[in-house]
């Protein structure tokens, strides 16, 4: 099975995703942001760096999923291949940062990938406003994220919230992440945990 959390930067992705490997023994499969080449240029520089990041991440998450689908075992993986083409580069491009001979090219590359692959068994979406997310990206202090601008945040939020308004790939549970602090209260990690258990053995 193929489980995978999505949301915004600073959502709490991979914490959730390390919480229920640990609860389910799942193995988990994180997004390669300290061995990313490319990060720290584009944050200094998006409009130079952003469609080489793009690639990057298309390419580590689709060879992520051909690895999960051969594997065998419950997987969950932090962040999909498609928030890149639904949330980031569009953003990037509608933001003047990617061009739109960059963008096309991308979006074929995508669009021949996915035609490639499964989607989830079960998506996990964490929805979250701006306030918490800035507080939990100053929170882990990681120096390139120090740039990153409210609107910015604020945009991908939209899309986050567009593209699963029209989520039809499979099975969905959104989680409203504000009032939650699922690292240090286990009461509100059960709850989450129940949730998906509803979810999974079908329930609801």
């Amino acid at each position: 099975m193929h489980i995978a959390v999505a949301g915004n930067i600073g959502a709490g992705k991979t914490t959730l995703a390390q919480l229920l490997a640990k609860h389910y023994n799942w193995t988990p499969h994180y997004e390669d942001v300290d061995e990313n080449p490319y990060l720290n240029d584009f944050y200094n520089d998006m409009q130079r760096w952003s469609f080489n990041l793009q690639i990057y991440f298309l390419n580590s998450r689709f060879q992520q999923i051909l690895d999960i689908r051969k594997s065998g075992k419950t997987i969950i993986q932090d962040r999909t291949i498609y928030e890149d083409a639904e949330i980031f580069a569009p953003n990037l491009h509608s933001m003047g940062l990617m061009s739109t001979r960059d963008f096309k090219n991308y979006k074929a590359l995508f669009d021949l990938m996915v035609s490639l692959i499964q989607p989830p068994d079960l998506l996990i979406y964490l929805r979250s406003s701006i306030p918490t997310l800035v507080n939990q990206i100053q929170k882990r202090g990681r120096e390139y994220e120090n740039s990153i601008r409210l609107d910015y945040l604020k945009q991908l939020n939209e899309r986050y919230e567009a593209w699963i308004g029209g989520y039809k790939m499979g099975q969905l549970l959104v989680i409203n992440v504000d009032n939650l602090d699922f690292t240090e209260n286990k009461e509100d990690l059960s709850s989450i945990i129940d949730k998906i258990d509803a979810q999974i053995h079908g329930l609801f």
